[in-house]
């Protein structure tokens, strides 16, 4: 495949005018647009399809392994997402057949799934995986199965070109993207000496790659680098590592680690710390009033969708926390002490939505080659999800050529105890020059 290939749909130097231009245009399309204020109703079926029967879909699961407590409110959420759904009429009029694996949040396990929705269950799509090592064990096989398979992750594997043209991320944004449309904004208000933490394995690699570009490309320097083998379970013996100098502090951990990880860098650092910014997986699923989080006060996080529903105060928003049982604060409803996986788990309810809108624009009706072409062709040409029940986390512009989503991101400051948006990025910010085309490979 060649490098560079143009995405003329989302060139980086395009105005926001131009973008929310293309948006408004493409409302007629990507249904779910909210237009002054009013949310349309997304929910009204289509015209019924060639058949009744069931639509097959195959979950992807990480109900065990490091992934389980993403995997637990991912499940929670594309539940209520395929309720939802089925309630008003399906997908083209017809229901959902939800069919759930556990991958273990391993990549071998999760090969052997993808075979297993295929061959055995024969469903029709598949999505759900979040860690990337799952997803770069996984993909390829869908790959190989002609599977039309969507990523519920950050993973940069799939605007790089690393899978085939059945694999998408049509509800997420890649850790690049988001790299580069906080970068700016970290770097003049935190602090240009930056030392990284991240864990040693390819979601990880990715951090450090890309936020360490973004660095240098604002003017700043990376002191040191830290890698946090995946399995480990106490951190003092890294924090020594941090240089003297550092102005700020940039982490990202997940697993079921990340709780001692942030009390044990305030045990070391005490009341004289640097600038400190996190990826929200490093507090992901944890109440930020947790006893030893106190010295996090002042420091920032990013978030993909904001925790507490004021950061995200609109109808859309709202509605979607109502069917997903987060309550105000980002707590389970029927559980107080239960957290939510905010970030990260309304990408399964997007996703979702994202194969319906296809699969009834397409005319999608059974996994033959000939229904398949048409499907990712489809997609391909879709450019925008606009804001709505169906997304509510916001505009999305997808570009076909890299089969990738861009959108808006949050910058939160932990403030008595709570996350608080101090900053929202624009969607051209998030945009990078494509180095991938997945439309020149045959199907």
């Amino acid at each position: 495949m060649t490098k560079k290939q143009s995405d003329k749909s989302s060139w980086p130097g395009v105005s926001r005018r131009g973008l929310f231009k293309g948006a408004a245009v493409a409302g007629g399309v990507a249904a779910g647009g909210l237009v002054s204020g009013v949310i349309p109703s997304p929910l009204t079926p289509r015209a019924a399809s060639a058949t009744d029967k069931p639509l097959k879909l195959g979950f992807q699961a990480h109900r065990t392994g490091i992934g389980a407590g993403y995997g637990r409110w991912y499940e929670r959420t594309t539940k209520a997402a395929v309720k939802l759904i089925n309630e008003t009429g399906g997908i083209g009029g017809r229901p959902i057949d939800l069919i759930i694996e556990d991958d273990g949040t391993d990549p071998k396990r999760g090969a052997e799934v993808v075979e297993k929705f295929a061959n055995q269950h024969k469903v029709d799509f598949v999505f759900g995986t979040l860690f990337s090592h799952v997803v770069i064990g996984s993909a390829p096989r869908a790959g190989e199965l002609k599977m039309p398979y969507f990523v519920v992750s950050e993973t940069p594997a799939v605007p790089n070109g690393q899978f085939s043209r059945y694999v998408f991320q049509a509800g997420t944004s890649d850790v690049r993207s988001q790299m580069t449309a906080i970068a700016k904004w970290v770097l003049d208000k935190l602090g240009k000496k930056v030392t990284m933490i991240y864990p040693d394995y390819a979601f990880g690699y990715a951090h450090r790659d890309y936020f360490g570009a973004a660095v240098k490309a604002n003017g700043g320097t990376v002191s040191e680098l830290i890698p946090i083998p995946p399995r480990e379970s106490s951190f003092t013996k890294y924090f020594p590592r941090i240089p003297s100098d550092t102005e700020l502090l940039y982490h990202v951990m997940v697993g079921p680690g990340v709780l001692t990880f942030v009390r044990e860098m305030g045990e070391h650092f005490g009341n004289n710390r640097p600038q400190i910014f996190g990826f929200i997986d490093s507090l992901e699923g944890v109440n930020i009033a947790s006893p030893g989080l106190e010295f996090l006060e002042g420091t920032h996080f990013w978030e993909g969708f904001p925790r507490y529903a004021d950061g995200l105060p609109t109808r859309a928003a709202d509605f979607y926390r109502e069917k997903v049982g987060m309550a105000a604060d980002g707590t389970y409803v029927d559980d107080p002490k239960d957290t939510a996986y905010a970030s990260h788990m309304f990408g399964c309810w997007e996703t979702l939505y994202c194969i319906k809108q296809t699969v009834e624009q397409s005319g999608y009706v059974d996994p033959t080659p000939k229904d398949k072409q048409a499907f990712i062709e489809t997609l391909e040409n879709t450019r925008w999800f606009n804001e709505g029940i169906e997304h509510p986390q916001g505009h999305k512009l997808f570009r076909g050529g890299t089969h990738q989503a861009h959108a808006e991101q949050y910058i939160s400051q932990v403030t008595n105890q709570k996350l608080k948006v101090v900053h929202k990025t624009s969607i051209e910010d998030s945009l990078y020059e494509p180095e991938f085309d997945y439309t020149k490979q045959p199907l």
